[in-house]
């Protein structure tokens, strides 16, 4: 048999792959289709039970957080321990955490009860006694010092006893408080202290003057805690009243107004900023 310079024997250790090549293998759509399924299953799992993205939409913890500040949470270290995840680090609040957490009184909208997401600082722990003397707030008989990224807000007029003092006066409707707060107020006032009861915890915004929080809707119940804010992942300068309407009209001018001015309105030294 002859052959030429360009013909090789199909045998020829030279006609072989060399060792090491990879031969390409074409994915079928069967398993491209599997691919992506397995990715959104990743994807929808640490968003459902390990992090949450969240946006700020009032100016309670200002200058902690911003209004357009979008958030970053971590649902699993102040989540309650689970035994299906045993390598997950676990703790409990404690005092000058910053939390996200179910409102514990439902809001009333279009007739339905509805339970929002808010963002506080954790005051009191399980067995605390508050109270506040012209605006300072009194933990277990010691002052403590205004949040470091306080914001000193002018307070409405008809806030202004309730903020300052308490729980000197009993919280009223009139004064934003909820029905079921106002009622159940009294029992936890010992000797002008306001007493955290088991379970549960006293949150109050770092914007204090200008802050719904625990001094007007109650304790909030350890269930209810969602997790702890990590960092500002984006930041859009914006008011309460662009997140205050959802109609679909204001929504949709609102997404073309971050389209056109997504460059110049977007605050980039909050980018990745921590929360503390």
């Amino acid at each position: 048999m002859t052959t030429t310079k360009n013909d090789v024997p199909e045998d020829s250790p030279s006609a072989r792959p060399a060792p090491g090549a990879e031969s390409r293998v074409d994915e079928t759509p069967l398993e491209a289709l599997a691919s992506i399924c397995s990715m959104l299953v990743v994807v929808v799992f640490i968003y459902a039970f390990m992090a949450q993205n969240f946006v700020i939409p009032s100016g309670s913890m200002e200058k902690t957080l911003l209004i357009g500040d979008h958030l970053v949470v971590d649902r699993i270290t102040l989540a309650p321990p689970a035994k299906w995840m045993p390598l997950a680090y676990y703790r409990e609040p404690r005092r000058g955490d910053v939390v996200v957490f179910i409102k514990p009184v439902a809001d009333v909208v279009g007739g339905k009860p509805v339970y929002q997401y808010l963002v506080k600082r954790l005051i009191g722990l399980p067995g605390d006694r508050i109270h506040l003397v012209k605006g300072v707030v009194y933990l277990n008989g010691v002052a403590q010092p205004a949040p470091a990224n306080g914001k000193t807000t002018d307070v409405p007029e008809y806030m202004q006893d309730f903020v300052d003092n308490f729980p000197s006066i009993p919280p009223t409707v009139d004064i934003g408080a909820t029905e079921a707060w106002a009622v159940d107020f009294p029992n936890h006032v010992k000797d002008g202290d306001i007493v955290v009861p088991a379970g549960e915890y006293f949150m109050m915004g770092d914007n204090r003057d200008f802050s719904l929080d625990s001094r007007y809707w109650g304790f909030v119940p350890r269930a209810n805690i969602v997790g702890r804010p990590l960092f500002n992942y984006w930041s859009f300068k914006a008011t309460e009243a662009d997140y205050d309407n959802t109609a679909p009209g204001a929504r949709l001018k609102w997404m073309g107004h971050v389209a056109l001015h997504f460059f110049s309105d977007t605050r980039w030294k909050r980018t990745f900023h921590v929360i503390h």
